[in-house]
């Protein structure tokens, strides 16, 4: 089984989910699709579909503004919720130290985490990306629980850019070695229909984290169906 995970990011909304779900729920496979919306998109009709959320508070309460709990989530029916995405990293300033601690509240909750980690273009370019890695790792997973590692190479987000098999490899596996525990390891970055299966069959990878193309069923269903 391998895990396809759609993150729409800030798009999308209530006809537009429903449509994608239903079409989604017509398609018989063996793996395990997961669609990551915005909050406000989080109740509502799923068609049998696993539903995450994008982000979630390091604090189960209180006066943090704007800000949405495990608890909460978990009221919802949430399975599944995106922690440390290169774009919290990048816009919100998010260390590795409250990455794992958003981490740990949502396995706390009985929420699995996607903990995405990834290198930026200067330390790729630099050689620096395995040491990135594993200093990610050793500081942004929980230290029990169930939880899924997504590499995401940072210079790849929304770029049309992909690695070669042989740098994903590289990274997966580094991420392998350094896993207390067996955990499923996704690969997110431009991922689109024409080098998903691709992709979803390197060594060591157990699924897909997919962004742009996760928003319309013309692009998003045929990575489902390839990978079946």
């Amino acid at each position: 089984m391998k895990f396809i995970i759609g993150n729409w990011k800030m798009n999308g909304n209530m006809d537009e989910k429903e449509s994608l779900l239903s079409a989604i729920s017509g398609i018989k496979t063996k793996n395990k699709v997961v669609l990551c919306l915005p909050y406000t998109l989080l109740y509502g009709e799923n068609f049998g579909i696993s539903i995450g959320a994008q982000d979630v508070s390091n604090h189960d309460k209180g006066s943090f503004t704007g800000d949405i709990s495990a608890s909460m989530l978990k009221d919802a029916n949430i399975q599944y919720v995106i922690v440390g995405h290169s774009d919290r990293r990048l816009y919100h300033n998010e260390t590795n130290e409250l990455v794992k601690e958003k981490a740990t509240i949502a396995i706390k909750n009985g929420i699995i985490p996607i903990v995405c980690v990834g290198e930026t273009i200067e330390e790729k370019n630099s050689g620096h990306t395995t040491s990135v890695i594993k200093k990610m790792l050793l500081e942004s997973i929980p230290k029990d629980g169930e939880y899924i590692i997504a590499y995401e190479p940072r210079w790849a987000i929304g770029s049309g850019l992909t690695p070669t098999n042989n740098e994903i490899v590289t990274a997966v596996k580094t991420i392998f070695d350094n896993l207390p525990n067996p955990m499923p390891i996704l690969y997110g970055g431009s991922v689109n229909q024409d080098n998903a299966l691709d992709i979803a069959t390197i060594p060591y990878i157990d699924g897909l984290l997919i962004g742009g193309a996760s928003l319309k069923s013309e692009t998003f269903l045929p990575i489902i169906k390839s990978i079946n």
